[in-house]
């Protein structure tokens, strides 16, 4: 595929992590929302969507949770199954 397909959002995310992020994300034609911002205890969660995607588009998007992994898999992001849970990822677009 030539670009990782996954990406690990970290707990208590720093601006470089954010900038990463939307390296990541731009490689496979996603943004970040800039128009849905949460903090909480583990840090910042995300809101991506496909680059020029509004909510009159009927996408809604991708939250990222603090701690949790990004799947591209070639057509839409996923969270990844967490390992050892034996619960897959069950949201995606």
């Amino acid at each position: 595929m030539g670009i990782e397909s996954t990406y690990a959002w970290p707990r208590g995310a720093t601006p470089s992590d954010m900038v990463r992020l939307e390296a990541w994300l731009a490689g496979h034609g996603w943004e970040v929302d800039p128009t849905v911002y949460m903090a909480g205890a583990g840090g910042a969660a995300v809101q991506v969507r496909r680059i020029g995607a509004g909510w009159a588009d009927g996408e809604a998007g991708l939250l990222i949770l603090p701690a949790e992994t990004v799947e591209w898999d070639g057509s839409r992001m996923r969270i990844a199954s967490t390992a050892g849970q034996g619960t897959p990822g069950a949201r995606s677009r």
